[in-house]
C-alpha cells in the first residue's frame, strides 16, 4: 500500500508558475510509475503528464506541453509538476497517481493506476 500526498496548489494570476509537490510513502517509490490528472468543475478527470519509474520517459499532454514539466527525485519519494504561463483553463483539482510496475512505461489511462493523492487545488485568475 502506498499513500500520496499533493502539495502546492493555490491561487495565481495568470501567466504565473506554480510548483506541485507529491510525497508517496513507502520504501519502494522507484518501482511506481507515476502520473498527474486534473478535474476540472462538471469534467472529467483528464490526464495531464506522465513520468516512467526511472524518470527517464515522461509525457506532457497536448494542452500543458511546453508549459508544465514532470519530474521526480527518487531519493525524496517524491514527484513534481512545475507549471508555467497558466492559464485560467488550467483551474482544476490536480491528482498524483502511482501504479507499481517494472516496465519502462508512462501510463495514461485512469484506469492504470491503483494509488490517488486527494488532490490539491489550482485556481488561476484572469
Amino acid at each position: 500500500q502506498v499513500q500520496l500526498v499533493e502539495s502546492g496548489g493555490g491561487l495565481v494570476q495568470a501567466g504565473g508558475s506554480l510548483r506541485l509537490s507529491c510525497r508517496t510513502s513507502g520504501r519502494t517509490f522507484s518501482t511506481y510509475a507515476m502520473g498527474w490528472f486534473r478535474q476540472a468543475p462538471g469534467k472529467e478527470r483528464e490526464f495531464v503528464a506522465g513520468i516512467s519509474w526511472s524518470g527517464g520517459s515522461t509525457y506532457h499532454s497536448d494542452s500543458v506541453k511546453g508549459r508544465f514539466t514532470i519530474s521526480r527525485d527518487n531519493a525524496k519519494n517524491t514527484m513534481y509538476l512545475q507549471m508555467n504561463s497558466l492559464k485560467p483553463e488550467d483551474t482544476a483539482v490536480y491528482y498524483c497517481a502511482a501504479q507499481q510496475t517494472t516496465a519502462r512505461v508512462i501510463l495514461r489511462s485512469r484506469s492504470s493506476y491503483d494509488y490517488w493523492g486527494q488532490g490539491t487545488q489550482v485556481t488561476v485568475s484572469s
